[in-house]
């Protein structure tokens, strides 16, 4: 790996990349611990979680690649340069393994908590065996071909594409809602604080090295910022400005309330016994 020029740039790398970890990974916790709390996953869009869960085994998939692998370290170098640094630290490996986890926990406590009538739509079903199918068609090209790099830039660009559509859902579900209420705002401001900060490691690495290499030779990594900065402060909008609500309070219970009252406004007679 190629060494740094500035030991103060590549302690702040190391800093802001650390942080970004935190920051992203905690990111999960207060959409988990509000549906522990609500014992209900109404109001999270399911879409969302399928999606997501595809994004990070895929960015898993080539973290983990290019960090681990010295077959694919020297592709890479044989394509950007022998003295250009591997684009994947240990903090993004980390973190993926840390998403899929916590992804996965998500969608188990779909399983057990309340979701209401909602469930996973035929698009995003459809989206999902695609991405599936496409990838197995690469691993069997790529086997052929010894194009490892390759194989894991396809999983680099399915995770890019994922992370552009997976908020989509959640974006429209709240906007059909008119509420937020059942979407942690705790994940997003976590999420944008990663994605700005990631966003800042790219461009310190590439200072250190006077090179931009480090953002088109990782592309996917670079997408990615821009793409959860962008959606997270949609989502901040939404929660604060167009659709605020002073707490964050169960939506079955505010659906049992509005039925109370109906029932009491059809049935005033009962209201006197």
């Amino acid at each position: 790996m190629a060494s740094w020029n500035s030991l103060s740039l590549d302690v702040t790398y190391q800093i802001f990349g650390w942080i970004a970890f935190v920051a992203w990974s905690v990111s999960f916790y207060p959409q988990a611990i509000l549906n522990f709390r609500r014992k209900s996953v109404v109001g999270l869009n399911f879409d969302f979680l399928v999606l997501n869960i595809t994004k990070h085994s895929s960015y898993l998939i080539y973290n983990a690649g290019l960090f681990f692998s010295s077959a694919i370290r020297r592709q890479y170098r044989e394509k950007y340069g022998s003295d250009e640094m591997i684009p994947v630290a240990a903090n993004d490996v980390a973190f993926s393994i840390h998403a899929v986890a916590l992804t996965a926990f998500t969608l188990f406590q779909v399983v057990i908590y309340d979701r209401g009538n909602q469930k996973v739509s035929k698009i995003c079903i459809g989206i999902t065996v695609i991405v599936l199918l496409s990838a197995l068609a690469c691993l069997i090209f790529a086997w052929n071909k010894h194009s490892w790099l390759w194989l894991i830039s396809v999983f680099n660009i399915i995770q890019v594409c994922m992370t552009a559509i997976k908020y989509i859902p959640q974006a429209f579900m709240n906007f059909q809602r008119k509420s937020t209420v059942g979407w942690s705002i705790g994940n997003i401001l976590l999420d944008l604080v990663g994605g700005v900060l990631n966003f800042a490691q790219m461009g310190i690495q590439s200072i250190d090295q006077k090179t931009l290499v480090n953002f088109y030779g990782n592309i996917g990594k670079t997408l990615l910022s821009v793409e959860v900065v962008v959606f997270d402060v949609l989502f901040v909008l939404q929660h604060y400005v167009f659709y605020p609500v002073k707490n964050e309070v169960d939506t079955t219970t505010l659906e049992g309330n509005v039925t109370s009252l109906t029932d009491s406004e059809e049935k005033p007679e009962l209201n006197n016994v």
